[in-house]
């Protein structure tokens, strides 16, 4: 695979270099421009920063991409509750106007809960998007992400449907990441991402520790492959992780109301697909649920080629 670079130069896979997208507060083009596309897990939920803001991983991370804080400029296109179709579509736009040398793509998670997932509509949206951003001259990131079932903490019927979900678009992710020559992160089965003390009080996304953590292994994989001339962001958060009070308060409160505001659209499928699961537990026959999924990813894969 050929790495991208992240220096104005022409580039591997672009049409030409792109001219400065901004100014920085001292006047002078940003070295790199860096944009980040995603959900709340780019947007930063769980990270508050020194001002009372979400920060996040793309945050911390951007300093550690140039030789100094300054050379970078980050545009976080990012939002709570985004799908892949907004990623391919008002993110996508945002970011190639901004002209990246480096996009992170990191989606996929809240497709899986919804009625509605297809994996083959995930996969097609996917490939627009790293292709798109390839094309232009852009160097891609992504990551395969943990499963958010086993992160709330589901019980089994629910969870593994859910699970395979997740599977399924890490898969698709991973290859795409390949096709597309982006580099990509194994995140999903990190020692750090079963620390209950990288998760924030509603257990769906990293805690400052968390976000910390995943910086870091994105800032170690554009080292190895020459692509961040700066320092790692500090690995130790500013405060402590959230306590499990907090965390049981998070599920009475604000939980109840996330999980009401999806069971109108995700309950109804999931508690078919929790009854298919019992079925086939009882049955000794779950394997055929597992070759079912995987082959509808592979199917999706294969109608991009």
């Amino acid at each position: 695979m050929t790495a991208p670079v992240l220096a104005p130069g022409p580039r591997p896979g672009g049409r030409h270099d792109h001219p400065p997208a901004g100014r920085l507060a001292d006047g002078h083009p940003p070295a790199i421009r860096f944009a980040a596309l995603g959900d709340s897990l780019t947007e930063g939920l769980g990270d508050p920063g020194p001002d009372g803001r979400w920060r996040g991983w793309a945050a911390l991370l951007a300093p550690g991409l140039g030789a100094g804080p300054r050379d970078v400029e980050l545009l976080n296109c990012a939002h709570s509750g985004a799908l892949t179709s907004d990623v391919a579509g008002r993110q996508l736009a945002d970011a190639l106007r901004f002209r990246p040398h480096l996009a992170s793509v990191l989606v996929g998670a809240n497709d899986t809960l919804r009625g509605s997932f297809d994996i083959t509509v995930v996969a097609r949206r996917l490939d627009v998007v790293m292709g798109a951003l390839r094309a232009d001259g852009s160097g891609v990131l992504t990551a395969c992400l943990p499963d958010p079932g086993r992160a709330i903490g589901l019980p089994w019927p629910l969870a593994r449907p859910l699970a395979r979900r997740m599977r399924a678009v890490n898969h698709v992710v991973h290859v795409l990441s390949q096709r597309h020559g982006a580099l990509h992160l194994h995140a999903a089965d990190r020692p750090w991402t079963a620390d209950r003390a990288a998760w924030s009080a509603d257990r769906l996304h990293p805690s400052e520790l968390g976000h910390r953590l995943l910086a870091g292994e994105f800032h170690a994989l554009l080292t190895v492959h020459g692509l961040a001339a700066g320092e790692p962001p500090h690995p130790d958060p500013a405060g402590p992780g959230p306590s499990r009070a907090a965390g049981a308060w998070w599920m009475a409160t604000r939980g109840t109301q996330w999980i009401a505001d999806r069971c109108t659209d995700l309950l109804p499928g999931l508690l078919r697909l929790a009854a298919a699961e019992c079925r086939h537990r009882a049955a000794g026959t779950t394997h055929i649920l597992d070759t079912r999924v995987h082959d509808l990813t592979t199917g999706a894969l294969a109608a991009l080629d």
